[in-house]
């Protein structure tokens, strides 16, 4: 649930590393495969994000549209995904990426109670607007869940603190205006961007899109309490690669040579 978001960004903190969030898309390579690189996942991963294929993408790249594509070939719906999370084993939390109308379709308070039952401790939202969270978020709460606050570089600051305020769980910081995707480099304002968020962010600050490389956490991981990294785990497996090839040197390079962020107080779970 929700605490355990909590708890694993206090843990990778006492460890004096940034958390580590890979994505993976349900169903992705196919059904097998994904039960197999959700387990093998859960000795890198401090959070597990998993999205649920959707015809209609919002903030998905070319690698991830074609991972939700052939997810979707095989049969892959939020019941099998919300299936596949209630058989895992125990492991680290694990955050949805869905689009609003998913969860309306089955109805916001259904969706929440599913998917705490499933042993889902949160979810990302990117098409709902921050103004019209509030039902969903009290239905996310009621069930111990946190509703993922995401903002962009383009966010005003006033902007940006409303969010903030609200944030449950983690913040999601996008690196980049554009959708999801590998890159050779990110962009120059980046770090202050991270900093500007953490001066209003009650709950831990964490930036994805982009972030493939060790380079990149390196860049990082004094600035950011977690990074997430999704096309280019997605495309690795779509090409044959193990979980472990991918993550492990991603998660060493999460590791600070001392904890350099300032502990966050008050958090909310």
């Amino acid at each position: 649930m929700a605490d355990s978001v909590a708890q694993a960004f206090a843990k990778a903190r006492d460890e004096s590393r940034a958390a580590l969030l890979p994505f993976l898309m349900s169903g992705h390579p196919t059904p097998q495969a994904f039960a197999a690189n959700l387990h093998a996942a859960a000795a890198h991963a401090d959070i597990i994000e998993v999205g649920v294929p959707f015809s209609d993408p919002l903030a998905d790249g070319p690698v991830i549209q074609a991972a939700a594509a052939k997810a979707l070939g095989h049969g892959t719906t939020l019941s099998g995904t919300l299936e596949a999370l209630r058989l895992r084993a125990p492991g680290p939390p694990v955050v949805l990426m869905l689009g609003i109308n998913q969860v309306l379709a089955r109805g916001v308070d259904k969706f929440a109670k599913q998917a705490a039952e499933a042993g889902v401790s949160g979810a990302i939202v990117p098409d709902l607007p921050h103004e019209e969270a509030g039902e969903i978020r009290a239905a996310f709460t009621r069930q111990g869940l946190c509703l993922i606050a995401m903002l962009a570089p383009t966010t005003p600051q006033p902007r940006m603190r409303t969010i903030l305020g609200q944030a449950r769980g983690f913040a999601y910081l996008i690196s980049v205006a554009g959708v999801t995707g590998a890159r050779d480099s990110l962009p120059t304002g980046t770090i202050e961007y991270l900093r500007r968020a953490r001066e209003h962010s009650p709950v831990p600050v964490c930036v994805g899109f982009g972030i493939s490389k060790p380079e990149h956490i390196e860049h990082l991981r004094d600035h950011a309490d977690g990074v997430v990294v999704g096309s280019a785990l997605v495309r690795a497996l779509e090409g044959g690669a193990t979980v472990a090839d991918v993550l492990s040197p991603l998660r060493l390079a999460c590791r600070r040579a001392a904890s350099k962020l300032p502990q966050i107080t008050g958090a909310k779970p």
